[in-house]
């Protein structure tokens, strides 16, 4: 392994599949990039069985990290953070907490990985809670990062605030948006829409120094208005699924359409070039990997029923968000809005309006 690889230890048995997709997508990922050593955590015969059945492969990309536990998809949050220890989802976050991974990975139970790398890992210097981000694609041809997606049901306006911040770091380090800008859902733009929360958090972001666009909406987010969207994770999960569920019914819907009768199949070759391309640029694939921001570690969940290419990608953005310093650009970030916040609190007792207040 050279010391200028890109560590990441996989949790190869979480998922609704499991090995059958992690070992063919690290296989194939570690073909494309020659600066990743995979640590391959989970039970060690059934990995290394897996393996064996791709036939003859090198083994200067990759180790095995025996892990004697799987948590399940119905395990409840407390059974895979107090009972099962030896999880391959405990060992590949642990692995990073200990220095010998840069990132890890896992397709498995999103709250007890989310529970388990918080547990393991800890929340940065500044950060209430950590936040689930993820990309959408958008009519523009790019993706709309948008955040919290389902770790935190209720949030305050800080939170939001934080979110915001993380947010901006994200686009900023890994999708290469030099200023991105941040829009805050609610259910219209003008500034007396919203509760209380989300009118906090507008406040909140106007003075951050972050570029605030204000608030936008649902559309927005498939517009391509802003580069990153921030909200509570209740409303982001609802957006999420919607979403999905809409892509997948408007496939359904084409498909029904294209082949209703030999006219409609015609017509259906005809348009077969168009349709492949409008797949893959809505193909959620593609976008797969959720950044666990505000972790002390780099940590990506992806999602639970992909295959070996969404896989692929999740791999990807766990590879990009360690080499181009994820990490340090969020406590930056952090430490920059700590420092403007104090700045704008001592401007505001330099002038105090009520000096008598004091006496």
């Amino acid at each position: 392994m050279s010391k200028q690889s890109v560590r990441i230890a996989i949790d190869c048995m979480g998922g609704d599949i499991g090995l059958a997709v992690t070992i063919p997508a690290a296989i194939q990922f570690a073909s494309q990039y020659d600066d990743v050593y995979c640590l391959l955590v989970g039970d060690e015969a059934r990995i290394a069985e897996a393996l064996a059945s791709h036939g003859s492969i090198s083994r200067d990309w990759y180790q095995i990290v025996h892990a004697s536990e799987i948590v399940t998809m119905d395990d409840a949050v407390e059974v895979a953070l107090r009972r099962k220890k030896d999880s391959s989802m405990r060992v590949a976050a642990q692995l990073v907490k200990d220095g010998q991974a840069d990132a890890c990975i896992s397709a498995g139970n999103t709250g007890a990985w989310m529970a388990i790398s918080r547990y393991v890992l800890k929340t940065l210097d500044g950060i209430s809670r950590p936040a689930i981000a993820t990309s959408i694609p958008n009519q523009k041809g790019g993706a709309t990062l948008m955040l919290d997606l389902g770790a935190n049901v209720d949030c305050t306006a800080e939170h939001l605030l934080q979110f915001a911040m993380m947010g901006s770091a994200l686009a900023s380090i890994v999708d290469k948006h030099p200023s991105p800008s941040i829009g805050l859902l609610n259910i219209g733009e003008e500034v007396i829409k919203g509760n209380e929360v989300v009118k906090q958090a507008s406040e909140l972001l106007r003075h951050s120094g972050l570029n605030f666009y204000g608030n936008v909406e649902g559309d927005d987010i498939c517009k391509g208005t802003v580069d990153v969207i921030v909200c509570d994770g209740f409303v982001g999960n609802v957006v999420l699924k919607s979403l999905e569920g809409l892509a997948k019914m408007v496939a359904s819907m084409l498909r029904e359409e294209f082949t209703r009768n030999s006219l409609s199949m015609a017509a259906g070759l005809v348009a077969k070039p168009v349709l492949n391309r409008l797949g893959d640029r809505v193909d959620n694939r593609r976008y797969n990997g959720a950044a666990l921001l505000g972790l002390r570690g780099i940590v990506i969940k992806s999602h639970g029923s992909a295959d070996a290419y969404a896989f692929g990608y999740a791999l990807q953005r766990a590879r990009d968000a360690s080499k181009h310093g994820l990490l340090a650009g969020i406590n930056e970030a952090i430490q920059n809005l700590r420092l403007r916040l104090e700045a704008q609190n001592d401007e505001t007792v330099a002038v105090d309006p009520h000096p008598e207040s004091a006496l």
